[in-house]
């Protein structure tokens, strides 16, 4: 059968459209509930490619080619559908401790949602059944749809919202389904078409995205006079600006200050972390002399602050209070300091007009010879909230800190702020990664730290040369005055610790005590209810604090509460053990209709031979994708950036790479997985140094040449699958379905199994069982050819 082109078209953009529907569904995820259930769902939902694969294998009849564009149409039918369906479902995460109708809700979420992967999944394995010797091209034309997607949908959702990118994603799939069909399927397609246009134009009140009542913006606003201001639009983020009682930022204010605080307004970020913009009203700032952040000020006049990460601003304004000379300030959030510039200018006193920087503060200091008196680093919000799990965060690492410290003057001062959130974790983490940089540069950390702490926040200050006895007597003197408590500082003795705000024991002084002493702080740390040990770049999971074997007792502490393991990132072994049982369904499917029809077709040939190499590249290429988006990160600045980097280049080069195979059949043998394990080495040994060597240049340029180094890797992992499907038509093409839903189901496996790996091994070690499932792929491919 000849490959006519309007299969390559309609494949190019159904894959573009699936693609930007990922995208969107996580956005809108992120926004309606929150991240880790995005990933959840998505992840559960992407197993439709794998049952794709079982329902072909199971009915031979849905392979004919004439099903392409009615794929098409049901892929587009599908997207606009799962999402309004999907909308009205009352699922919010946070009920299921009570209510056990949130099960059944996410088991819906789950299948409706899996409708679009399964009929892109169709379109796709019955084209490369029906025409397998044409895989190359099939192929290549899959990945590069899914690259445009990946980067088409940025600039879409840069101008509209993400569940209104639903609608236009949705006309993609069926102007596809349109271009390939007869009269009738035009017809029904128009139709459709039709319909989604009104959705879009007239965005009825039915199809608006629910959000949590338990988020921050839904909670704020649901306050006595809250009024909502105004919403942003980004590809990486929504903001929302709002007035309400929720919105009072003071953290650990002193509970001697009773003046009224100047006005705030509250700024969200996808509905969920809040900060607050704070009036730049001279006569009302006394406030931030009471704050706990305002410790390092108390320890003498400052030439230059370096503040990284002031979200709303509170510390610039505390910076600009006490009238340090410079004051730079680095922001991760792009979007959020383009709306204070834009929107909040005259209100917050144009806190970002000058000096202003964008991206990862660790990042922008490297290679620079600029050394400050104060490094400020916040990390608080309107409300007190922890992390997520296994939400990397290269700002608090190790590596990280030691940047810090090698920026601050002979006598200058390292501050941290974050709220007290029992039982103690966070702070005994910093505690611990900080000691761990100091010790690694050659100095003893416990004369160098100095922690306030007042009713809710904690001020941990590490100055690089040791506490001089002015600087400790100025801090004895700070807290005194605002009845703060001592948290540690030298010679400080634990009666002295509980004061002010009294804790039922003096055990929070004993864990900074033992923390900072070498001698006892990995039996400290070793006793202790959670993980509290450094955190390195390799596995930046600074949030992830569970301990496997404290598990029943942490269960107990914290309230009988299972979200919190969650959050806590065991949401990842809840995905790994759903998918793994939905994947052995829809694989072990395909053996018994096999075995029925024909008992000897499963071990004919070279079919059991091919089978598990389809499950090697799906592990393979997978392990390769979510470890260059983790490492990518620290070298891009944020999540978005290194996720849409590596998706565009590696998808991009992997289709140019199916082509490139289609065309030389040289490349369609094993050497092809055998160079791509060799060359995943030789990344495994460069890539941390290359990653340090371009830190220093500016954010397009680390861009492009983060582009040309995926590259490489990604022409040759674009190869071996098409070869694999091609050699099989010609062997056992009934086998085709079956090898298509363990690609598919291995695919949805490998990145939860990929970042449960990373915990215990670190990306590096991931990278190298990539290495090794391409390494095993390419003795598979040599044994079911016979070379």
């Amino acid at each position: 059968m000849n490959l006519d082109r309007k299969v390559l078209i309609t494949i190019f953009i159904s894959s573009a459209s699936s693609l930007a529907f990922e995208v969107l569904l996580t956005r809108i995820f992120s926004i309606s509930l929150w991240y880790h259930f995005a990933f959840m769902i998505v992840s559960i939902a992407m197993l439709g490619f794998g049952a794709s694969g079982t329902a072909l294998a199971l009915n031979p009849r849905l392979r004919d080619m004439s099903g392409i564009g009615w794929y098409a149409l049901a892929l587009g039918i599908s997207m606009t559908s799962s999402y309004l369906v999907t909308n009205r479902i009352p699922l919010d995460p946070v009920r299921l401790g009570w209510d056990k109708w949130q099960l059944f809700y996410i088991a819906l979420y789950y299948l409706t949602f899996s409708l679009p992967f399964f009929f892109i999944g169709l379109l796709l394995a019955t084209a490369f059944s029906a025409v397998s010797k044409e895989s190359g091209r099939l192929y290549g034309a899959d990945l590069l749809g899914a690259g445009f997607g990946s980067l088409g949908v940025l600039g879409l959702m840069y101008r509209i919202p993400p569940e209104q990118g639903v609608y236009l994603i949705s006309m993609a799939a069926l102007a596809a389904a349109f271009g390939y069909g007869g009269k009738y399927l035009k017809l029904v397609t128009v139709l459709f078409m039709a319909a989604d246009l009104a959705l879009f134009l007239h965005a009825p009140e039915f199809a608006k995205l629910r959000i949590s009542e338990y988020k921050g913006l839904e909670s704020a606003i649901r306050y006595p006079g809250a009024v909502h201001l105004k919403t942003w639009y980004t590809p990486f983020s929504r903001l929302d600006a709002f007035k309400s009682p929720a919105a009072r930022f003071a953290p650990g204010l002193a509970l001697s200050y009773l003046d009224r605080l100047p006005d705030q307004i509250g700024l969200s970020i996808d509905a969920g972390e809040l900060t607050a913009v704070t009036a730049a009203d001279e006569k009302k700032l006394a406030f931030l002399d009471q704050l706990p952040a305002s410790l390092p000020y108390a320890l003498g006049k400052k030439k230059s602050a370096l503040l990284l990460d002031p979200r709303g601003g509170l510390h610039v304004l505390l910076a600009n209070r006490h009238q340090v000379g410079r004051i730079v300030k680095v922001e991760t959030n792009p979007d959020l300091v383009r709306v204070l510039r834009e929107d909040f200018g005259a209100f917050s006193g144009g806190i970002y007009s000058d000096d202003t920087w964008t991206g990862l503060g660790r990042s922008w200091l490297k290679g620079r010879k600029e050394l400050f008196d104060l490094i400020d680093l916040s990390l608080l919000g309107v409300e007190p909230a922890g992390g997520f799990g296994i939400a990397e965060e290269y700002r608090y690492t190790v590596e990280a800190f030691r940047e810090y410290l090698a920026h601050l003057e002979p006598d200058g001062l390292l501050c941290l702020n974050l709220y007290i959130i029992p039982p103690p974790r966070l702070e005994l983490r910093l505690l611990a990664t900080i000691a761990a940089a100091m010790e690694e540069m050659g100095e003893a950390p416990s004369g160098h730290v100095a922690a306030v702490r007042s009713w809710g926040s904690l001020c941990l200050l590490v100055k690089k040369t040791p506490l001089s006895s002015a600087d400790i007597t100025a801090v004895r003197r700070f807290a005194a005055e605002r009845r703060f408590d001592l948290a540690y500082l030298p010679e400080l003795t634990a009666a002295e610790s509980n004061v002010h705000v009294k804790m039922p024991t003096t055990d929070y002084f004993a864990a900074f005590r033992d923390i900072l002493d070498p001698a006892a702080r990995k039996r400290f740390s070793d006793r202790y209810l959670f993980d509290i040990t450094p955190v390195r770049d390799d596995a930046p999971f600074f949030h992830h604090f569970l301990k496997f074997g404290n598990l029943s007792e942490t269960y107990r502490t914290m309230g009988r509460k299972w979200l919190f393991f969650l959050e806590e990132g065991y949401i990842l072994p809840a995905i790994f053990v759903q998918v793994v049982l939905i994947s052995l369904v829809l694989v072990a499917l395909p053996a018994i209709g096999l075995r029925k029809k024909d008992p000897g077709d499963i071990g004919r040939g070279t079919g059991k031979v091919f089978l598990p190499y389809f499950a090697l590249l799906g592990l393979g290429y997978m392990f390769v994708e979510i470890v260059l988006i983790q490492k990518f990160i620290l070298l891009l600045e944020t999540p978005p950036y290194a996720v849409a980097t590596v998706l565009a280049a590696l998808l991009a080069s992997s289709g140019a790479g199916s082509l490139l195979g289609h065309r030389y059949p040289l490349l369609q043998g094993a050497v092809t997985p055998f160079a791509l394990a060799m060359l995943l080495l030789l990344y495994h040994l460069l890539l941390p140094g290359i990653t340090a060597t371009l830190l220093p240049f500016s954010l397009w340029v680390k861009v492009a040449l983060a582009f040309a180094l995926l590259v490489p890797p990604g022409i040759l992992m674009g190869i071996p699958f098409p070869t694999g499907l091609k050699l099989l038509g010609e062997q056992q093409i009934s086998l085709i379905p079956w090898a298509w839903a363990m690609n598919g189901c291995c695919s949805v496996l490998a990145p939860p199994l990929a970042v449960i790996c990373v915990m215990g091994i670190g990306f590096s070690g991931v990278l190298l069982l990539a290495a090794l499932a391409y390494f095993l792929a390419a003795i598979c491919l040599t044994a079911g050819t016979g070379d």
